[in-house]
């Protein structure tokens, strides 16, 4: 098991995953970045986007996370996220009515803080809808 890398994902609420895994590749706020075993111990946050977890060369996991941070060590990659849900759970239809109605209450804040809020909650769902368009390119 040497080869292998143990990779955690955590949510607010709950540990998600835990399992050993040939590669994650994981939404940096600078760029994707791949974890092999042996990997330089990193703290990176996140920005939202898909993690990607292999066995061999082949995806077996597609995870949307809204944003959070990464610790990565030689033996393991650890997820805090925000918020995350698998790619395959995540409906276009609800997101692309969430984009329509978050840009509505972005015409209408009252204040920058307001408007600021809305804007980052747009971004996910925007992201989330990108997430959705490249899901089938990957496999």
């Amino acid at each position: 098991m040497a080869d292998k890398v143990e990779f955690e994902l955590v949510s607010p609420e709950k540990l998600l995953k835990s399992l050993p895994v040939d590669m994650v590749v994981v939404p940096g706020s600078e760029g994707d970045f791949g974890v092999l075993a042996g990997h330089s111990p990193l703290i990176s946050t996140l920005r939202p986007g898909v993690i990607d977890v292999y066995e061999g060369e082949r995806i077996v996991d597609r995870v949307f996370v809204a944003g959070g941070f990464a610790e990565v060590t030689e033996t393991r990659c650890t997820v805090l996220a925000e918020e995350a849900v698998a790619l395959a759970d995540l409906d276009r239809a609800s997101i692309e009515r969430a984009v329509k109605d978050l840009s509505e209450d972005s015409d209408d804040s009252k204040s920058d803080a307001e408007k600021a809020a809305i804007e980052a909650k747009l971004a996910v769902a925007r992201a989330k809808l990108d997430a959705i368009g490249t899901s089938s390119a990957a496999h």
